[in-house]
């Protein structure tokens, strides 16, 4: 969440971009449930974040 709000971002637009809903990114950000992408999915959320897969991935196991 402090990632996605320092870039200026919302919930909709990061859901948009990786092609799930803006719920899903909610429960991610709450811990709920961890990521589940495609490849493609994954590279558009590093994209969108400026992360590269490793930054993206400790982000996550954290």
């Amino acid at each position: 969440m402090k990632l996605r709000e320092s870039l200026g971002l919302t919930q909709r637009q990061i859901a948009e971009v990786v092609g799930v809903t803006d719920q899903t990114v909610s429960n991610w950000e709450r811990g709920v449930n961890l990521p589940r992408l495609t490849p493609i999915q994954t590279a558009k959320l590093c994209q969108i974040t400026r992360l590269s897969i490793e930054e993206l991935a400790q982000l996550f196991n954290q």
